[in-house]
């Protein structure tokens, strides 16, 4: 059972499945977004170009509806939250986010991905490796 929310805070865990219950299931959508935009290939996201040479190389042919909605509001900065079953490329959402906003001419830490486990962090590693491969990423988990 979740704890109540610390005194001041807006969120509350326990009410948190109710309010996305009713946010998801108000009109039947499969989608809660406050972002409009849907983007059907890689190349029309405005990636760099090594990006998408490491999109492409780790097996990735069209975006899953996941990408589609969340890689493009991620490399703005905005804030994205994301909830999917496994296997949707959730990872590879916010790896390919963080990939395209590093400044590759700064030799020093520049993103922080925080994981509940090591393996998950490990899982991290690999996806964040693979599609940076063509950028010269240094990545540890």
């Amino acid at each position: 059972m979740a704890a109540p929310a610390p005194e001041g805070s807006q969120f509350d865990a326990r009410q948190f499945d109710a309010k996305m219950n009713e946010l998801l299931g108000a009109d039947g959508e499969e989608f809660f977004t406050s972002y409009d935009e849907v983007y059907d290939s890689f190349d029309s996201m405005g990636l760099q170009e090594n990006l998408l040479r490491g999109i492409y190389a780790y097996g990735f042919e069209k975006p899953s509806a996941i990408q589609q909605r969340g890689i493009v509001p991620f490399c703005k900065g905005l804030d994205v939250i994301q909830q999917a079953q496994s296997g949707t490329g959730k990872t590879a959402t916010f790896c390919s986010g963080i990939l395209q906003q590093l400044d590759y001419n700064v030799v020093e830490c520049q993103a922080l991905v925080l994981a509940p486990t090591r393996e998950l962090a490990q899982q991290i590693e690999k996806v964040m490796r693979a599609l940076g491969d063509y950028l010269g990423v240094k990545v540890h988990a």
